[in-house]
C-alpha cells in the first residue's frame, strides 16, 4: 500500500484549496480515532480519509453523476496508482449518488465522519478563540437544529452517519470532538489557545 506520505503528496497535487486539505485531515483524525477504538487497521483507515475528496476540487460533480467526476473519476486514480480495492469502495460509498451500498465498518465509520468534521470545524470557526478546544457536544447539537449555521452541512447525514455506527449522537459528536482536538494544530484549529493546553 502506498504510504501516508504518498498520500498526502497526491492530496496537494489535486487539492490547492487549504481548506479542503484541512478538512481531510480532519476526517482522517476522526477515523484513525475510530480505527483505534475498533482494533482495525489504523493506516488503511487513515488513508482512506485523507483521501476521500482528493478529487473534488479537480471535480466537484455538481451534477451528482455515478460514473464520472468525483468520487468516480478519482477512484480510477487511486486504482492506477496502486490503492487496496477496499479502500477505494469505501470512497464511493461515502456519496450516496455512487449508489454503492454501505457495509464494512470502514465504510459506515468514513460516512459518519465526513459530515461531521465540517461541522465541528464550522463550530470552532465560530468561536472568539476559532479553538477546537473550546467546542462542547451540547453546543454542537444545538447548532445542527440551526439550519442557517454551516448551511452546506447535510444534517440528515450526520444523523444517519450516527446511526449507521449505532453509537447515539451526542456519543459521536463527543469521540470526533476528542479526535479533533488530539490533532488541532494540524487543523488550524487551536486558535488563540495556548500551545500547551490539552
Amino acid at each position: 500500500m502506498p504510504t501516508r506520505t504518498d498520500a498526502w503528496n497526491l492530496l496537494c497535487e489535486f487539492t490547492q484549496n487549504e481548506s479542503l486539505r484541512k478538512h481531510a485531515l480532519a476526517v482522517e483524525a476522526c477515523v484513525r480515532a475510530y480505527a483505534r477504538k475498533n482494533g482495525a487497521d489504523e493506516e488503511l483507515w487513515g488513508l482512506t480519509a485523507l483521501l476521500h475528496d482528493f478529487d473534488y476540487e479537480r471535480w466537484p460533480n455538481d451534477a451528482h453523476s455515478p460514473i464520472e467526476e468525483h468520487p468516480a473519476g478519482g477512484s480510477a486514480i487511486l486504482r492506477e496508482r496502486g490503492y487496496p480495492e477496499e479502500m477505494i469502495r469505501a470512497i464511493l460509498t461515502h456519496a450516496d449518488y455512487c449508489a454503492v451500498p454501505r457495509q464494512t465498518l470502514l465504510e459506515h465509520t468514513l460516512f459518519a465522519c465526513d459530515e461531521l468534521a465540517g461541522f465541528l470545524t464550522a463550530c470552532a470557526l465560530v468561536k472568539p478563540s476559532k479553538s477546537i478546544l473550546e467546542v462542547e457536544p451540547d453546543s454542537v447539537k444545538r447548532k445542527l437544529k440551526d439550519k442557517a449555521f454551516a448551511r452546506g452541512v447535510n444534517r440528515d447525514d450526520v444523523r444517519k452517519g450516527a446511526e449507521e455506527l449505532g453509537v447515539p449522537i451526542e456519543e459521536h459528536i463527543a469521540f470526533c470532538i476528542a479526535a479533533m482536538r488530539g490533532a488541532a494544530d494540524a487543523l488550524g484549529l487551536r486558535g488563540t489557545q495556548a500551545a500547551g493546553a490539552p
